[in-house]
C-alpha cells in the first residue's frame, strides 16, 4: 500500500492483501523475534515503534493484524505469530485507524 500527500491517500496495489502461507520455519522465527512485542508492549504506539525498530510494519487488513517486511509486504498475521489481533485488543484496547476508502485497510496513527 502506498499513501501519498497531507492526506495521506490511499491506493490500493497488489500488497494490499492478505498474506500467503509461509513456511513454517520463518514463521518460527518470525514467531520468536517479533511475538513478545505483541504479548507485551502496552499500547499500539509502542508495537509500532518496536516493529519499526527492527524493520518490519503493522496493519490492519480484512479485520486482521498483518506484519509488513520492510517493502510493505504482508507476510503474516498476528494470529500466525500465536498473539490474535482480538487478544491485544482486549488487552491494550483497539488502535486509532486511518481506513482506506473501501474499509479494507487500516493504518495506525
Amino acid at each position: 500500500m502506498v499513501m501519498k500527500g497531507e492526506n495521506r491517500e490511499f491506493i490500493a496495489d497488489a500488497k494490499a492483501g492478505l498474506p500467503e502461507a509461509i513456511d513454517c520455519e520463518t514463521q518460527t522465527l518470525l514467531r520468536l523475534f517479533l511475538g513478545p512485542i505483541l504479548e507485551t508492549a502496552s499500547n499500539w504506539d509502542e508495537i509500532k515503534g518496536r516493529f519499526t525498530e527492527k524493520g518490519y510494519g503493522i496493519s490492519i487488513r480484512d479485520g486482521r493484524l498483518v506484519i509488513l517486511n520492510e517493502k510493505g509486504t504482508a507476510l503474516c498475521t498476528a494470529r500466525g505469530l500465536g498473539v490474535p489481533f482480538a487478544q491485544i485488543a482486549n488487552r491494550i484496547g483497539h488502535p486509532n485507524l486511518r481506513m482506506s476508502p473501501d474499509g479494507r485497510v487500516g493504518e495506525l496513527f
